[in-house]
């Protein structure tokens, strides 16, 4: 007896007026009529309606769906290869629009509201989303307010809540003062310049306003606490070492120095 409209309509999760209309314009017409003069549909046309919806789905038009189903020379295993070939296509491109959904939101996350072309204006050939991921982790991202403390403090949230607000005008200002600031470390160091000395405090009094303007409120002892952070975290500690060989100690102890220097 087959399968009634309705039955179809439920097993393939379309409408019944969907499959009038199949009927009406000879896309889908069901292979029998029951005594009653109603349409039942046997296990052919079942097949057909799920070539058709896979078409569908894929974004063909009916037109060119009729052509592809009715295409004498196709068999069943030519339409299972294009299908193949089709979604293998749309699995690749679903996946690279996930990609750009992830970087949207972690971007939009961490601040970053330039557009693309912005973005590596300011960066260069960097991965902005990376360089904002990481500027976050090195000047608050993970910062504890205390020995032992964990990411996701006050402190954090505020460096967050400040990185949203910036367009490009600042993340090049930010970026410039980074880069200013680290030639100048590295001249101090080529020269021999002690950790002690004042011209090291006042580069580590640098780093530390830099923070507290751009980042968070960054207190001499959670200065010194970040400086631990930059010699034993392998990120912080490749950071500041590609500006220049043995900075993270360096650095760590101008930052002890300066803080002696100001809170003692």
């Amino acid at each position: 007896m087959g399968y009634s409209v309705g039955q179809v309509a439920g097993f393939a999760g379309v409408t019944v007026r969907t499959l009038h209309h199949y009927d009406a314009i000879g896309l889908l017409s069901p292979g029998g009529r029951s005594t009653a003069g109603h349409r039942r549909y046997d296990d052919a046309d079942l097949d057909r309606l799920q070539q058709i919806l896979f078409y569908r789905e894929l974004g063909f038009p009916l037109e060119e769906v009729a052509v592809l189903l009715d295409d004498p020379h196709a068999d069943p295993q030519e339409h299972l290869r294009r299908q193949h070939t089709l979604l293998t296509a749309r699995i690749g491109e679903l996946q690279r629009m996930a990609a750009a959904v992830e970087h949207a939101m972690e971007a939009k996350k961490m601040g970053i509201n330039l557009t693309p072309e912005e973005k590596f204006e300011v960066f260069g050939d960097k991965d902005p989303e990376r360089f904002a991921e990481e500027t976050a982790r090195r000047w608050g991202g993970s910062l504890p307010l205390r020995p032992g403390g964990r990411g996701g403090t006050p402190t954090h949230e505020q460096a967050r809540a400040r990185a949203a607000g910036y367009g490009k005008e600042e993340w090049q200002r930010m970026k410039d003062e980074v880069d200013a600031w680290g030639a100048a470390y590295a001249a101090l160091m080529a020269g021999g310049a002690d950790p002690g000395s004042e011209e090291a405090m006042d580069l580590a009094e640098a780093h530390r306003r830099h923070l507290t303007t751009w980042f968070f409120e960054c207190h001499p002892r959670t200065h010194v606490e970040l400086a631990e952070m930059y010699v034993a975290d392998e990120n912080f500690h490749a950071f500041y070492e590609s500006i220049h060989p043995g900075l993270p100690e360096h650095l760590r102890e101008a930052v002890r120095a300066n803080a002696a220097r100001r809170t003692g």
